[in-house]
């Protein structure tokens, strides 16, 4: 096991000069301070294996979680319910491109002395994702997916299961065209729920055209360009990547004139609190996050403990509300002779 006297020696400075810069000292240069870090990680000196620190990390961007209602704050709540009692203490970082950039992931986590962490929100862009194949500190990241690392695990739903519960339920109502709209697909998990619609409608032997589906970072094109588009195909429900998205898309049908769900049903994706008071309620695929943020700790634990936990899926569940309904004899967009 590394010692602080190992990374001395490599890095040709003191002991002393190591413990300062591993504890952030404010008379250490960045750039020592960099170098005695990036020694330490590549060596494998962990705070972990020495049981210094028995601290735990929560790191979220793109994910509200100042308000009971926000999608981030279940998921660190079920998270501290585990990891407090259990004798760790969490941070909660608000994460930024700016710290990725400045600090790779392992040294981040030795400076600060953090023995593992999960991530909410990150994207495939983000720098830190393109260390996790290699990194070495335990790492849970939710709705993201790195394959190789035995310290890096994957914390979400299973989507194909519960996409095929969406795609079941609209067709046991009638509908035999349905759409799919999303957010860019510039993240892992839209991605993943891209191709689950499409592996799903395809099982049940529905139109399974691209054209079908459309995607944007903007729900101003969503809007003027990929919903007249799949309402001129005569698609009679749509499924969404997310509530937000289909909230929006259910006030500009409403607007249009269209009635949901008499003309055409629309679902969501994570059942936030919104979804039970739209005019009409919408339905949603339900995502646990209180179990999301309990198994989130699980699976850290896991690997702190030397067990290579790959992924961990839990079952989704179909909300059903006001937003679906019988498949309409005339969709929309159809051509009356």
């Amino acid at each position: 096991m590394p010692t602080m006297d190992d990374i001395a020696r490599k890095v040709g400075v003191s002991k002393g000069t190591v413990s300062k810069a591993l504890n952030g000292a404010p008379d250490i240069s960045d750039t020592l301070r960099k170098t005695i870090l990036d020694t330490a990680v590549a060596l494998g000196y962990t705070r972990a294996r020495r049981g210094a620190v028995r601290t735990l990390c929560v790191f979220i961007q793109n994910m509200d979680y100042a308000k009971p209602e926000d999608f981030g704050t279940d998921i660190i709540t079920g998270f501290r319910q585990m990891a407090e009692p259990s004798g760790y203490g969490v941070k909660v970082v608000q994460l930024s491109t700016e710290l990725q950039k400045s600090i790779s992931y392992d040294a981040y986590m030795l400076r600060e002395g953090y023995l593992g962490a999960l991530f909410l929100g990150l994207t495939l862009l983000d720098p830190w994702m393109k260390e996790f194949p290699r990194s070495h500190t335990p790492a849970v990241l939710y709705d993201n997916l790195i394959r190789g690392n035995p310290t890096v695990s994957t914390l979400g739903i299973d989507n194909n299961e519960v996409i095929g519960q969406a795609v079941d339920a609209l067709y046991g109502m009638g509908h035999r065209k349905i759409g799919y709209l999303s957010g860019a697909l510039g993240s892992h998990i839209y991605q993943v729920r891209y191709k689950s619609f499409f592996t799903e409608v395809r099982r049940r032997r529905l139109p399974a055209s691209s054209s079908l589906a459309g995607y944007s970072y903007y729900f101003s094109e969503t809007l003027e360009t990929h919903l007249p588009r799949l309402l001129a195909q005569g698609v009679t429900a749509i499924l969404c990547s997310s509530d937000l998205l289909a909230h929006t898309v259910l006030i500009r049908c409403l607007e249009m004139g269209i009635r949901v769900p008499e003309q055409l049903s629309i679902v969501g994706f994570d059942d936030l609190p919104f979804c039970a008071h739209t005019a009409p309620p919408l339905t949603t695929i339900r995502q646990d996050r209180l179990q999301l943020g309990k198994s989130g700790y699980y699976a850290l634990d896991s690997l702190l403990n030397g067990v290579p936990i790959s992924s961990l899926l839990l079952h989704g569940q179909l909300i059903l509300r006001g937003s679906t309904g019988p498949a309409p004899a005339h969709p929309c967009g159809e051509k009356r002779t």
